[in-house]
């Protein structure tokens, strides 16, 4: 591994000053998949320059081994395993074992890994009050921010983060625990009494238990659900350093306890351009307004001159085709099909998704529809409103933002995140007196 990793750093990239003729040799990095990266963690040293790089697009943060994507070829990898064969054959929570320990596990370690986090989803009862702090019509975002970031106050016995079974705890306890509470924080905006997790249940069948149940009378997990809902789950559980993810490991290379860590990722994820995407799918619907209007704004996303852009279609990162779409669309039919759901918003939902896979204009800028799309049309159909949508998202990020974060702790001599900036403020200038200012 020595000789492999002596061969690496032979690579060098020569950047040379066009002012002075000065040129300075930078290693390059190979990585197991992708482009190498040029390591410039001595430029400024040996140049007085940093790099300038704004939304760090063009910059590798850290080393991973969780996820792997290509966006030109719609590629999707979980330690080395796509994304198509783990929502076919796996569960959600083989996959956050897979995303945390690095392999599938076998029979015997997944029933350990299972009963821990199902032991694990109760909350401590005082936490049920915080709750009646907040205004019913509070956006669940602000509640889970606020709840996620009170477990460090409740679980002191996981704190210490150089503590490998603290971190182990403190992991299983948060992959645990927030689809508890955000399943009440939907029941505190509902009006609705609080239902405990149910340990005979599945990790997703538990979920939309807490969710939908009522005391009154029995509720019966619908396996389709169930089951569209685990990928929604799977397919949403990391996607490489995004804004949120950057966030987590930033907060963490801070030494923070891991519950402020994965509030700070809430916090990011709230966000319209990151975890709100499939809430403006539903929110542009609503603008169509009927299905005889489709036309009319199928018109104006053509016209360059026009703001309107149709929410859901297309994607930053997937050039060619969102592999995670092409699973939730099978699910976002088959939910349809089993609820039988008479509405319009669906129904205008489909007819688009018709058209942008037939239309010549979308079909040659790729302007597919995306998970975003599907998973607003699965969590419509569930009943869930808008507003939970990015909660949803989150329960099943933690997976993939507790993994990274203990890959980050785990890494040798760790140093707290101190991005660099180009200032273009004033120079130096002197104070002038109240008294003597124009």
């Amino acid at each position: 591994m020595a000789k492999e990793q002596e061969h690496v750093d032979e690579k060098t990239f020569t950047l040379t000053n066009d002012q002075t003729g000065e040129s300075v040799r930078l290693p390059v990095k190979d990585g197991t998949c992708g482009p190498s990266v040029i390591d410039i963690r001595s430029l400024y040293a040996q140049t007085g320059h940093f790099t300038f790089d704004p939304s760090f697009t063009a910059t590798g943060s850290c080393k991973s081994r969780l996820t792997y994507i290509d966006g030109e070829e719609g590629l999707l990898m979980h330690r080395g395993y796509t994304i198509e064969e783990l929502t076919e054959q796996s569960s959600f929570l083989e996959v956050a074992y897979l995303l945390l320990y690095g392999d599938l596990p076998s029979e015997s370690d997944f029933k350990a890994f299972e009963r821990n986090i199902t032991y694990h989803t109760m909350v401590h009862e005082q936490i049920n009050y915080f709750y009646r702090g907040f205004r019913r019509d509070a956006h669940p975002m602000a509640v889970m921010c606020g709840i996620v970031g009170a477990l460090s106050a409740f679980y002191h016995d996981s704190l210490d983060i150089w503590d490998p079974q603290q971190r182990e705890v403190s992991a299983h306890r948060l992959i645990a625990k927030i689809p508890t509470l955000a399943a009440m924080t939907y029941k505190y905006t509902m009006g609705q009494p609080f239902m405990y997790p149910r340990n005979d249940l599945s990790f997703s069948e538990n979920f939309l238990y807490m969710c939908f149940a009522l005391p009154p009378e029995p509720y019966k997990v619908n396996p389709v659900l169930a089951n569209a809902m685990d990928k929604i789950f799977i397919l949403h559980a990391d996607h490489e350093q995004n804004a949120s993810t950057s966030t987590v490991r930033l907060a963490g290379s801070s030494q923070a306890n891991p519950f402020a860590c994965i509030a700070s990722g809430i916090a990011s994820l709230w966000g319209p351009s990151h975890g709100g995407a499939n809430q403006a799918v539903l929110e542009m619907l609503s603008e169509i307004g009927t299905k005889d209007r489709i036309p009319e704004f199928i018109a104006r996303a053509k016209d360059k001159d026009d703001p309107f852009r149709l929410m859901g279609f297309g994607h930053r990162v997937y050039k060619n085709r969102d592999p995670r779409a092409e699973v939730l669309k099978s699910s976002a039919h088959e939910v349809l099909a089993d609820l039988g759901v008479n509405d319009p918003m669906l129904e205008m939902a489909m007819e688009l998704e018709k058209i942008a896979l037939e239309d010549e204009y979308f079909i040659e800028r790729k302007l597919f529809p995306n998970v975003d799309f599907y998973s607003g049309i699965i969590l419509r159909a569930m009943g869930f409103p808008t507003s939970m949508f990015t909660v949803l998202f989150a329960v099943a990020r933690t997976v993939g933002w507790i993994s990274q974060w203990k890959e980050m702790i785990e890494e040798p001599a760790l140093k707290i995140g101190r991005p660099r900036q180009l200032y273009i403020g004033p120079q130096k200038r002197p104070y002038i007196p109240m008294k003597d200012r124009k």
